[in-house]
Order: C-alpha cells, then structure tokens, then sequence
C-alpha cells in the first residue's frame, strides 16, 4: 500500500505544480467557469497549490512532518470541490470539467484515508 500512496502523492504534486504554474501564465478567465474567482483568490489558489506540493513531498525527508500529506491532499480536494461548486454556480463549462475536478477530490481523499487510516507515514 505505501508505494501506491507515494506513487499517486507523486502525481498529485505534478499535478498540483503543473495546476499552480498554469494559473501564473494563464488568466482566471480562461476556463470561463471559473471566472468568478476574483484575481485575488487565483493568486492566493497559487500560493496553496505550492504549499500543498510541499506538503505532499515533505514526509519523504522528514517523518516528523508525515500528517503534512493528508492535510495538503485534503487541501487540494477542498480546492477540486470549490471549482466543482463555482462552475456549477456559472452554469458554464462542460461535464468533462467537473468529471476532472471530481477524479482528482477523489484521488486526494484516497491519499487522506490512506495516510490517516491504512498506512500512516
């Protein structure tokens, strides 16, 4: 269980880093969706997204910060739900975008359940 937890906390910090990276050379009205986040709140989602992806990679180097991952995985998901709640709120978008938002919440609860519950760091 533990290489599967580290393997997809890996691919949830990609993801998170490449997601964080896209939001500084991309404006929040890009996925029109999500253009009720104000510009604000698409920096502060920057800043999250880099601190989340520490937190997942943190535990590899130091066991004292293990509960690091959980927290930021359920960060993340929290931010995955938020997008899923202002694309329904605009009634703009596609399915496969709220699909996408949810997979990912979903991934992010399993690494939570998984690093509380089933194989702690």
């Amino acid at each position: 269980m533990n290489p599967l937890l580290w393997t997809l906390q890996i691919l949830l910090a990609l993801h998170t880093a490449m997601g964080a990276v896209w939001k500084t050379t991309n404006p929040e009205a890009t996925v029109p969706s999500l253009s009720a986040i104000p510009h604000a709140g698409w920096i502060g989602l920057i800043i999250v997204e880099v601190l989340c992806v520490i937190g997942l990679l943190i535990p590899a180097v130091s066991k004292s910060a293990g509960k690091a991952a959980p927290i930021a995985a359920l960060v993340i998901a929290a931010e995955m739900l938020l997008f899923c709640g202002v694309h329904l709120a605009s009634g703009k978008g596609s399915a496969g975008e709220l699909a996408y938002w949810l997979v990912v919440a979903a991934v992010c609860g399993f690494i939570a359940y998984g690093r509380l519950v089933l194989k702690p760091l």
